[in-house]
């Protein structure tokens, strides 16, 4: 990371396991709350059915994703599954320099390495009310066979036994609610001094300026 940015945003890492509902919950978070924006990330794998390229996610070939970790482009990147996924730090510092606030959605693996590079970011682990209603979610949304479930159920008990190394914990058994949380943190997170001394440098000078 260039040590000579003024950051005036914040990085928010959002983790969950898969079915707790972390993307309606960014989706709603973007819609109701302004300068704050979600990464878009780079991935192999292929796009689903209403997916597009450059809005869900930049989908690239397994050749160009290694070339780009090469390149050091990556503030992370992590295998899931059978694919890669990856963050652009150009991307992201550019977001933070402008004043914008700025959601990863990644895993704990992810959260490991950009806490590394950017120990300011602030993370928030959203966790289901239940296993069993974590199942349900799964099984709801139809996109996988049994087998693709079962796994997603095992890899999310292992993506749940990181929570402890987040700074927020969210149990998300009301999306409404869960969504005034997540922006009750946003907006806190905003109005530290230090950002609020960069943000409005003109009005405090004018403030303590001799009338």
């Amino acid at each position: 990371m260039t040590d000579n940015k003024t950051m005036i945003g914040t990085l928010f890492i959002f983790s969950a396991p898969s079915g707790a509902g972390k993307t309606s919950l960014v989706r709603a978070l973007l819609e109701t709350t302004g300068y704050i924006g979600v990464s878009v990330s780079h991935t192999t794998r292929a796009p689903r059915p209403g997916e597009t390229s450059g809005k869900d996610y930049h989908f690239v070939s397994v050749d160009d994703f290694q070339a780009m970790v090469s390149r050091g482009a990556f503030l992370e990147h992590a295998q899931v599954f059978d694919n890669f996924y990856g963050t652009s730090q150009e991307w992201v510092e550019s977001e933070l320099s402008a004043g914008r606030d700025v959601i990863l959605e990644i895993d704990w693996q992810g959260a490991e390495q950009v806490r590394r590079l950017m120990p300011d970011t602030i993370s928030v682990f959203i966790a289901p009310p239940s296993i069993e209603a974590l199942r349900e979610r799964l099984q709801k949304r139809g996109q996988d066979n049994d087998d693709i479930i079962e796994r997603r159920m095992r890899d999310a008990r292992n993506e749940m036994s990181h929570y402890g190394e987040y700074d927020y914990l969210i149990i998300n058994d009301d999306f409404d609610n869960t969504v005034e949380e997540l922006r009750a943190i946003i907006i806190a997170r905003r109005h530290r001094l230090a950002a609020q001394q960069e943000r409005h440098k003109d009005t405090l000078e004018n403030l303590l300026r001799e009338a």
